[in-house]
């Protein structure tokens, strides 16, 4: 199971997402690095473990007032090894095309975002299967976006995102069973989780449940998940390989 940082970007500096709350997000404040700035703070998450991926929300993007496209550029041609996945409320083929050409190679088409299902069929033709992610957003329970998007797998990319808004940054524990049921419905699909992650332990009861990957901020920065946990991951060491104990 990939353990994948989530970056959310808002008026420039890398801000503390909590529930889905977007107009009370606050700049980040982390025990890994001062300040907020992007660059900075990627810098730091990528000397606490050699990340593979990085989740990256343009909030302003996804709300429609401006975003970070330059800033998410510049990121990627720094990191070149990085594969940046990124949520800019991409919701038309033109949208997705000025991503692609800025040198963003990973999007995701959130849910939330959408009036139909075009776009995402439009940009898996564009960027290709491996290269976009279908982010199946839900608060408080209800699926956003179409119907057709939640209830019908076969449209599904490789990988989709079990996105429960309201327990990001809530630290009350992931959604396992809304994952468990999106891996049931199409086996071999590729199911990330994200929102409320705490430590090793939900780490661990990801990934028995069968986690791809899993979106973790708030326990990073606040280093309730360590680098030699993160190494332990990385080497596909987990609870589920462990002997149950007996009696």
């Amino acid at each position: 199971m990939d353990i994948v940082p989530v970056i959310d970007l808002l008026g420039g500096q890398v801000v503390h997402a909590k529930r889905g709350e977007r107009d009370r997000y606050r700049p980040i404040e982390s025990a890994l690095i001062p300040g907020s700035a992007p660059q900075d703070i990627v810098a730091a998450l990528l000397t606490l473990h050699p990340f593979r991926a990085c989740y990256v929300a343009d909030l302003d993007a996804i709300r429609g007032n401006g975003g970070h496209r330059s800033t998410v550029a510049a990121l990627q041609a720094r990191w070149p090894e990085v594969a940046f996945w990124v949520d800019a409320g991409l919701a038309t083929p033109d949208g997705c095309r000025l991503w692609l050409d800025a040198g963003i190679r990973h999007l995701v088409i959130g849910s939330e975002s959408q009036t139909d299902g075009t776009t995402l069929e439009a940009v898996l033709t564009l960027a290709g299967h491996d290269r976009v992610a279908l982010s199946l957003d839900v608060r408080r329970g209800i699926p956003l976006g179409p119907a057709a998007l939640h209830e019908e797998a076969g449209r599904w990319p490789e990988r989709v995102i079990a996105m429960t808004l309201d327990r990001v940054g809530s630290g009350e524990g992931p959604d396992l069973d809304r994952i468990a049921t999106l891996a049931a419905r199409r086996p071999g699909v590729r199911v990330w989780g994200a929102g409320g992650v705490r430590d090793s332990a939900d780490l661990d009861a990801l990934a028995r449940h069968g986690t791809d990957a899993v979106l973790v901020a708030s326990a990073l920065h606040d280093r309730r998940i360590d680098a030699g946990e993160l190494a332990r991951f990385a080497s596909g060491r987990h609870a589920s390989d462990q002997p149950a104990a007996n009696g």
